[in-house]
């Protein structure tokens, strides 16, 4: 079988002895016009006018974008946006690539994103979440990790425009309940203090702070609370397939499109299994979810909704990014010796780091299973540094734990990693 691995997959072939069932996403084809898709979708979107009908030619226009860590068909999508926006000039618009807390990306990066028409049109500003001058505080939501709720600072010129466009796509999110929406806001374009209360260790920790849920789900209600307090204007969300083609467009009103949205991929890219399984193999869905370990954490998370306590998880993720060498989260892997010293220092109210959360879940899902990791561009030591196992061959990993868990043991392969969410369905 191929487990989605980099750009070209990875080939990977069994035991002939072992149980094996292979959990993917309901295949849905690519719209047959994916052009015609979202032009369709910005002139007749859902509970609102149609874009060209919602920006004038004497407002300033800022529309956000995901970053390189995202399948986001920027290149189809953007241009066809900026389409319904000729009447706007266009020094009159500005593209803000919702970076979050990530690295900005590179010039190359972005052409290759957006291309070079775009860039080279248009001005692009990055969200640099270290920047508070380049941050305002819109408001402090209801809700938080502590009393008096997040004080949510966001992309100061991104806030200043009178038109708001939020793009992305929308899968399930390991904690966030799904991708797409108000993300694009925050974290999106948030300040790391901002992202940090959000993604808190009590929010974490809390049941419903899971894939797949919205509601009662503190972590992505605060999100949609941030959102909400600049009032977007418009949503412009896709579902993707295996071939990161368009299977679904969902544009017009931010809330009621992204609902839409979330519902058709809770039905294709969720899949429910009769019981957990001692082995776990998945990949990070390839490039480029996979480009480093710390977006993997979503493929270990994945795993985890089906895999046994106790038992093993093998993940698949070429990492051509490292670990990576920028934020918080290797140091924080590597300065610990255990599972439960990572969880501990995660989980310490005076712990102020980046990616934290990241840590944390990396720290969930460990303490419910080993956690093996196959990346040709990692040694083994950086994978021990992460507190993870190195695995050399996926085939004799699981021949050696076939032998640790017996000859009824269970394996479960999700080819496609984090785009298929596994449960384990009720009694």
């Amino acid at each position: 079988m191929n487990l989605a691995y980099g750009r070209t997959g990875l080939e990977v072939e069994l035991p002939d002895a072992a149980d094996v069932t292979v959990v993917e996403p309901t295949y849905v084809p690519g719209l047959p016009d994916q052009a015609a898709a979202l032009r369709r979708a910005l002139q007749e979107p859902i509970a609102c006018p149609p874009l060209r009908e919602l920006a004038g030619p004497a407002e300033q226009i800022g529309i956000a974008f995901s970053d390189i860590t995202r399948p986001t068909p920027n290149d189809l999508m953007l241009p066809i946006l900026l389409d319904e926006l000729t009447h706007v000039p266009a020094e009159n618009i500005t593209l803000f690539n919702g970076t979050g807390t990530h690295r900005p990306n590179t010039e190359e990066e972005l052409r290759g994103m957006l291309g070079d028409g775009v860039v080279d049109r248009y001005r692009i500003l990055q969200n640099d979440a270290d920047d508070r001058a380049s941050h305002v505080l819109v408001g402090t939501t209801g809700r938080g990790p502590g009393p008096g709720g997040n004080d949510i600072w966001l992309h100061r010129a991104f806030v200043a425009c009178d038109v708001k466009i939020l793009t992305g796509f929308i899968e399930p999110h390991f904690f966030a309940g799904f991708s797409g929406g108000g993300k694009a806001v925050m974290p999106g374009l948030a300040l790391l203090e901002t992202v940090m209360r959000n993604h808190s260790a009590q929010h974490l920790d809390h049941p419903r702070t899971r894939w797949g849920i919205r509601e009662g789900n503190p972590l992505w209600e605060e999100i949609h609370e941030a959102a909400a307090m600049i009032a977007p204007t418009f949503l412009l969300n896709v579902t993707l397939n295996r071939d990161h083609e368009i299977t679904g467009v969902f544009a017009g009103d931010w809330e009621e499109a992204h609902a839409q949205g979330c519902r058709f991929v809770k039905e294709t890219a969720m899949v429910p299994v009769d019981h957990p399984f001692d082995i776990v193999i998945t990949s990070n869905s390839g490039y480029p979810l996979d480009l480093n370990v710390y977006q993997s954490v979503k493929g270990m998370s994945a795993a985890a909704q089906v895999v046994k306590e106790g038992g093993s998880i093998i993940v698949a993720a070429e990492c051509w990014d490292g670990i990576p060498d920028h934020g918080d989260y290797g140091r924080l892997l590597s300065e610990t010796d255990s599972i439960a010293s990572l969880l501990e220092t995660v989980r310490d109210p005076a712990c102020k780091r980046q990616d934290t959360w990241q840590g944390h879940i990396h720290g969930l899902v460990s303490q419910r299973a080993d956690v093996y990791f196959y990346s040709h561009h990692l040694t083994d030591e950086q994978i021990q540094d992460a507190l993870l196992i190195p695995c050399h061959t996926i085939e004799e990993t699981v021949t050696t734990l076939l032998e640790r868990y017996g000859p009824e043991a269970a394996t479960c392969v999700l080819p496609e990693g984090p785009q298929t969410v596994p449960y384990v369905r009720a009694a």
